[in-house]
């Protein structure tokens, strides 16, 4: 069972952008372009300074008007840090990817939504060099489905309702017609659902109730395409990582070195050459010890 959010929220971008984008254009009433291709992005947004910078999910979409990023942020309370962060994410995106970034934080708790849809403003009072305008879902913009027709027609939007409805009084009505679509879907897909669901659910009782509705099909959690796909994403951000930072060290990588590292596909082994990455003064020592 996955624990943490970030990588069912990965695996919802993946498996289904164009319901996402549907969905967005529904709730927040912005015109987004019609998706011409979607492709995952790397998420990793680490310098070489050893802080580390992640979006919780980050997905190009090409477009016959050009390409935009969507970037996605869980967010269970209040955090004033993010006011820094969220700019610093957007920025370093564009500037990385040369498209346009749209931050999109979802959340369950009405008073959350309220602050991060708060404009965040860098400058002086009368002229801001810098406005980030978050689009948030929240309970207040998130319609409550709790029909079982109506989530078989916006599968997408009915897993964003459970995730801003999904606790108190409402939760076993929202959860139990989600839980019968899903049984009918694509199984690959309903695991990716049912995780996110699982990992954005707060409320204890919501949790033990969709549980309960998982016991029958508990497969979800254990699907092994979405658990190869969660590994590959670690292996290529972690590859993407090492060779990222050696540049920037303008530390000089033979190809030898590059080959190495790229064939590598074993997570762990690649977190220990991404943590020497930051040390060494000549890239073969990446591997120290290793062969022994």
């Amino acid at each position: 069972m996955v624990s943490s959010p970030h990588e069912a929220l990965h695996q919802i971008c993946q498996k289904d952008t164009d319901g996402m984008i549907r969905s967005f254009r529904r709730l927040f009433h912005v015109p987004f372009p019609e998706p011409r291709s979607i492709s995952v992005v790397n998420t990793d947004l680490t310098e070489i300074a050893p802080v580390e910078r992640r979006v919780d999910s980050l997905v190009r979409v090409d477009t016959d008007e050009g390409a935009f990023l969507l970037v996605l942020e869980s967010q269970g309370e209040k955090d004033d840090r993010k006011r820094g962060s969220w700019p610093y994410y957007l920025a370093y995106l564009h500037e990385k990817y040369r498209c346009e970034p749209v931050l999109i934080v979802m959340t369950q708790s009405r008073a959350t939504a309220r602050w991060a849809a708060q404009p965040i403003r860098f400058g002086l009072p009368d002229w801001a060099s810098l406005v980030v305008r978050p689009l948030v879902l929240g309970p207040d913009n998130v319609p409550v489905i709790a029909d079982e027709a109506e989530v078989a027609r916006d599968v997408t939007l009915a897993v964003f309702s459970a995730i801003t409805h999904g606790k108190g009084r409402d939760a076993a009505a929202i959860l139990e017609p989600l839980a019968a679509v899903l049984d009918t879907v694509n199984p690959d897909t309903a695991s990716v659902f049912a995780e996110l669901v699982e990992s954005g659910l707060v409320d204890a009782q919501a949790k033990k109730v969709w549980r309960e509705l998982m016991m029958p099909v508990n497969y979800f959690f254990k699907n092994p395409v979405a658990v190869k796909l969660r590994e590959e994403v670690r292996v290529e951000e972690r590859i993407a990582g090492i060779l990222r930072t050696l540049d920037r060290r303008h530390i000089l990588v033979p190809d030898s070195v590059r080959e190495r590292v790229r064939s590598c596909t074993d997570p762990e082994v690649l977190q220990v050459w991404l943590d020497r990455a930051y040390d060494v003064t000549d890239a073969a020592d990446l591997f120290d010890d290793d062969e022994a």
